[in-house]
């Protein structure tokens, strides 16, 4: 693990970005109280993926087609979940 300064990872920034990509945990120091970690995107990491985004899009037209299951309370709530 490197801790930097926030200066210091301004001036430097390619390379440490490099240093990531590498594995490398870099944290950036911002302060006393405050700390940053610079860590690469993948694949895995992208929240809505092409598939994520045609399962909201499939959700919505059944809840316009009123294709839905209400459920009320905590019972009811539990029992559902147990089905799924």
């Amino acid at each position: 693990m490197l801790i930097v300064s926030s200066r210091e990872f301004r001036e430097k920034q390619a390379e440490y970005m490099d240093m990531a990509d590498s594995g490398e945990q870099i944290i950036v120091q911002r302060g006393k109280n405050k700390a940053y970690s610079i860590t690469p995107i993948t694949n895995d990491d992208i929240y809505f993926s092409k598939e994520m985004i045609e399962k909201i899009e499939k959700s919505l037209l059944q809840a316009k087609d009123g294709e839905v299951t209400k459920v009320t309370g905590k019972d009811a709530l539990v029992e559902f979940l147990k089905d799924l």
